[in-house]
């Protein structure tokens, strides 16, 4: 008997949650689907993977994005054909932006419909061709082993990135007899020995070096590999934009972060600096204020530039010394390469100690004002980075709000900080759920401004119902902060379309069965946290904010 005649018959639903099992998957995010049954009822009978279904399929895609950012795995993600897959394709564009492995997959009408515009029936190539690194839709049952092998591939390889793979319901029904493929091994390239050499010789000769460090794929041992290179160099680490994780901010060579509400003097650091270490970070518009700290092509920063994508080096940035390796291989290296000599640190000592000096001034709250009404913002931060443990998670969204907490806390281990380098509104919230149920032991703590969270409110229903105990800190200042500072700059006096009448989020939150209490002083903060971290559910702790606060050091005149 053949060895094929040997194997049982399976769906392809069945063969399709086998591969996963195949490759680690122990968590998948939902909205259920008629049009993948059969993957939901194999799920029933698989141990070891958590379905957690979803309230709305954008919250799920988001979910997979943040558990593919604490992991380093891919965030698995099923939703239904049309209405779910456009929903979700909010997740996919962040997980595309922030270099985030993952994988949606998505319901399809059978293959004998397509084209004849059935019912949700949608393209998905060219709907999510810009979006994902790879589409594709799986024909025959007996290729689903082949394809998920390389949808992880894809997914994990260079720098990563969502695969998105529909699924028609005649594939999923019908059967198949074959052999499961083995679990995904990821290449690594690693530097060349004579990189580091001219990496060293480059450094010996500066005078005002810079290390930027951003994207994914680091571990923890790279980022304690490049904590001994820095320290054994003396040199000043600057974050790019959402990976203020990747470096211990109480460490005395830690810079600040260079992004959104970047430090004025870090920024102006950047253009003075005359090495420039880049690893990891594609120095985008949001890291580079809008392109202009670094010149295009050819910085005048000699530029050393990092990354685990090839086609990344020299697309943008003319680089004096391209390495193309990936991040945990690169930062492992740096073990090899000797430190600098004494003569040449001491000619950037002043420069990292007021690069230090300017961070702890920029990152330390003022002194608390009477010109600013409810809440001081600035003050709760910086509460929570004093009282939280060091692995605590801190997920947010998109908004001004934002812009304290990049400032004000100092984050100290790295998957600590869920925040989409995308800027989509609405990410903290779900985020901060998939941290919680992936580690319940482990502090989650969500900022959402009151627009944010109106993105996902309804997810307090999943948060509840699969036990999920992080806090989020709504701050409520009844607008879209961020719209309104545009407005001001570019039309002053004329408010459109950014203030809101929100709903009592108090009662929104108990009625879902969540801890929630609202906070108008600053000085009421602590015990309402302290009680929130008592609940043992849920919790929801209303900020109510000064709306004319509209940044930590900006006031809107009325």
């Amino acid at each position: 008997m053949s060895e094929s005649a040997s194997l049982l018959s399976r769906n392809g639903g069945r063969i399709l949650v086998d591969a996963l099992v195949g490759n680690g998957v122990d968590t998948v995010y939902c909205v259920p689907g008629e049009s993948y049954l059969p993957v939901l009822d194999a799920l029933h009978d698989t141990h070891g993977v958590r379905t957690i279904t979803t309230r709305h399929e954008g919250a799920a895609s988001n979910m997979a994005d943040a558990y593919g950012k604490l992991t380093g795995r891919p965030g698995i993600c099923f939703v239904t054909r049309g209405p779910g897959a456009t929903h979700a394709s909010n997740g996919v564009h962040t997980a595309n932006e922030d270099a985030t492995p993952m994988i949606l997959f998505i319901g399809q009408v059978e293959q004998g419909f397509i084209g004849r515009g059935a019912f949700q029936e949608v393209d998905y190539q060219q709907m999510f061709g810009g979006i994902a690194k790879w589409v594709t839709q799986i024909e025959s049952a007996d290729r689903i082993p082949e394809i998920i092998a390389k949808a992880f591939s894809v997914a994990l390889s260079g720098r990563p990135g969502p695969v998105v793979i529909a699924l028609p319901e005649d594939v999923l029904f019908g059967s198949a007899q074959v052999v499961d493929a083995a679990a995904v091994r990821i290449a690594q390239a690693a530097p060349e020995a004579q990189s580091l050499d001219a990496l060293r010789s480059l450094l010996e000769a500066a005078s005002r070096p810079l290390v930027i460090v951003g994207g994914t794929g680091w571990d923890e041992r790279a980022c304690a590999s490049l904590k001994r290179f820095v320290q054994a160099n003396n040199l000043p680490v600057a974050a790019s934009f959402r990976r203020q994780d990747l470096f211990d901010n109480r460490d005395a060579h830690y810079a600040g972060q260079l992004g959104l509400g970047v430090s004025p003097k870090l920024a102006q650091r950047a253009r003075d600096a005359d090495l420039l270490i880049v690893i990891g970070s594609r120095l985008a518009e949001s890291t580079s204020s809008g392109y202009t700290l670094f010149e295009i092509p050819t910085p005048k920063q000699t530029m050393i530039h990092v990354h685990p994508d090839a086609e990344e080096l020299g697309r943008v940035y003319q680089a004096h010394l391209p390495i193309n390796a990936s991040l945990a291989a690169f930062a492992r290296s740096l073990d090899s390469v000797a430190a600098v000599s004494s003569e040449a640190q001491s000619r950037w000592q002043a420069w990292t100690e007021s690069a230090r000096a300017d961070y702890v001034a920029h990152s330390t709250p003022p002194a608390p004002s009477a010109e600013i009404r409810g809440v001081d913002l600035a003050q709760v931060v910086a509460h929570l980075s004093e009282v939280l443990p060091e692995d605590a998670v801190i997920a947010n969204g998109a908004g001004n709000y934002t812009v304290w907490v990049h400032r004000f806390y100092r984050y100290r281990q790295m998957a600590t900080e869920l925040a989409p380098t995308n800027g989509a509104m609405g990410y903290g919230f779900p985020a901060a759920i998939a941290a919680k149920l992936r580690n319940p032991e482990q502090s989650v703590v969500c900022f959402a401004g009151d627009g944010c969270f109106m993105m996902y409110p309804q997810e307090l229903a999943t948060a509840v119902q699969f036990g999920a105990p992080l806090i989020v800190i709504l701050v409520n200042n009844n607008m879209l902060g961020t719209i309104r500072m545009h407005q001001e700059r570019e039309y002053p006096g004329r408010v459109s379309a950014t203030q809101f009448v929100n709903p009592d989020f108090v009662a929104m939150a108990k009625a879902f069965g969540a801890h929630a209490e609202r906070v108008e002083r600053t000085e009421d903060f602590a015990a309402a946290f302290e009680r929130a971290q008592r609940a043992g559910v849920a919790a929801l702790i209303e900020l109510r904010t000064d709306p004319l606060q509209i940044t930590p050091a900006n006031r809107l005149a009325s």
